[in-house]
C-alpha cells in the first residue's frame, strides 16, 4: 500500500506533516509513503524527525497552494504544486490514495478535475465520521455542496452507506435523512421528495434508510449515516465541535473547582480521558471525500503530526475498502428521474 502525502498543505507544513507520515510508516509495516513538497525542506523535517525511513520517499515540488489562493484556479496556476504534483500522481497510478491538510476547495477542485468523480456520481462529498453515543456518525455532506438536488442527496445516501460498511465495518448502516422532524411531510420541497426517492431504495432493499432524524437524535447515536445539504452539514459539524469544546472546557473547570473535585476527577480520570479521546478530531485524522475515482483525504489545516498519521491510516482503510468498485457495480441504483 502506498500513500501519497502532501507534505507542504496545512498550518504546520511541513513538519509535522511530515513527522506524522513517518510515524504511520515506521508504525505499518508494508506501508510505503511519498512525501510530496518542496525537497530540502521535506528532508530537513524528516532529518529532525529522526530520519527518513526505507518506507518513504520525497517527490519535489516547487510550489505550494495556499489559503489565499482561488480554490477553483489554484491547481492550474501552480502546476508543480504538492497538491497538485500528488493528486496527478494518484491519477496515474503511482498511489494508492493521497493525505492533503491544505486548502479544501483546493483540494476538492483538484480532486474531481484531476482525479475526477466516479461515472455518474454527480458531486463529491465531504463525509466525516464523528463521535456519537452509538458506534459514531457518517455525516454526508459537510460542506462541499452547499446547494442540492434530489438526485445529489440520494447519492450522498448512498455513497455513506457504502463507506460506512466496507470502511467502517458497520453492517446495514441505518440512513438518516437530516430534517426538523421525523414526520414525512416535514421539511422543504427538497426534503420531502429525497425522502420518497429514499424510502423507495429502503423498500427494494437497497438501503437501510430510517427515515428523517432530527440532529439531536443523530448525536444520540439514532443512525450510523446522516444526509443532509453542505451549509446545513457543516453547520451540524461546527455546532457539534463547539459543544464538544464547550464541555470539556466546563468540565475542567468544575473538577478543579475544589479539593473534593480534585479528587474525583483522579477517581475518573481514565473514563475522562476516554471520553477526551473520542471528541478529539486528531484521533480520526481527517474527512475522505466520497465519489471519487481514488480516496483523498483531507486532514484539518491545524494538523499535528498525530493527526496526519491517523489520516494515513485513513487513507489505508478506504483504499483497501475499494469504494469506487462497489459505487461503479451500484451506480445504476442512484440515477434519479433517468
Amino acid at each position: 500500500m502506498k500513500i501519497i502525502v502532501d507534505a507542504m498543505g496545512g498550518d504546520n507544513a511541513p513538519g509535522e506533516i511530515v513527522k506524522g507520515a513517518i510515524q504511520a510508516a515506521k508504525a505499518r509495516p508494508g506501508l510505503e509513503i511519498v512525501l510530496v513538497g518542496k525537497e530540502a525542506e521535506v528532508r530537513a523535517a524528516a532529518a529532525a524527525a529522526g530520519g527518513l525511513p526505507a518506507a518513504a520517499t520525497v517527490v519535489n515540488a516547487t510550489q505550494v497552494i495556499d489559503m489565499h489562493d482561488d480554490p477553483a484556479t489554484a491547481f492550474k496556476t501552480k502546476k508543480d504544486s504538492s497538491m497538485t504534483v500528488g493528486l496527478t500522481m494518484l491519477k496515474n497510478g503511482e498511489g494508492d490514495a493521497f493525505v492533503s491538510a491544505g486548502s479544501t476547495g483546493a483540494l476538492l477542485s483538484g480532486g474531481t478535475l484531476v482525479v475526477k468523480r466516479i461515472p455518474g456520481i454527480r458531486r463529491a462529498a465531504m463525509a466525516p465520521h464523528l463521535p456519537t453515543a452509538g458506534s459514531g456518525l457518517v455525516l454526508v455532506d459537510c460542506g462541499a455542496n452547499a446547494e442540492c438536488t434530489v438526485e445529489y442527496l440520494v447519492q450522498f445516501a448512498y455513497l455513506g452507506s457504502f463507506y460506512a460498511e466496507k470502511a467502517l465495518g458497520i453492517e446495514r448502516p441505518r440512513v438518516g435523512l437530516l430534517n426538523i422532524g421525523t414526520e414525512d411531510s416535514k421539511g422543504d420541497t427538497l426534503r420531502q421528495e429525497t425522502y420518497r426517492v429514499l424510502r423507495e431504495a429502503g423498500d427494494g432493499g437497497h438501503l437501510n434508510f430510517i427515515g428523517n432524524i432530527e440532529a439531536k437524535e443523530a448525536i444520540k447515536g439514532g443512525c450510523d449515516v446522516v444526509v443532509t445539504d453542505g451549509f446545513s452539514g457543516n453547520v451540524m459539524l461546527k455546532t457539534i465541535e463547539g459543544v464538544g469544546s464547550f464541555m470539556g472546557k466546563e468540565l475542567k473547570k468544575m473538577f478543579l473547582s475544589s479539593i473534593k473535585t480534585k479528587i474525583a476527577a483522579l477517581l475518573v480520570k481514565g473514563g475522562l480521558g476516554a471520553f477526551k479521546e473520542r471528541l478529539d478530531p486528531d484521533t480520526i485524522g481527517g474527512t475522505p471525500f466520497l465519489g471519487l475515482r481514488k480516496p483523498v483525504i483531507k486532514a484539518h489545516g491545524s494538523s499535528g503530526a498525530r493527526a496526519i498519521e491517523n489520516a494515513v491510516y485513513q487513507a489505508v482503510t478506504a483504499a483497501e475498502a475499494d469504494l469506487a468498485g462497489q459505487i461503479e457495480a451500484n451506480i445504476g441504483l442512484m440515477r434519479v428521474g433517468r
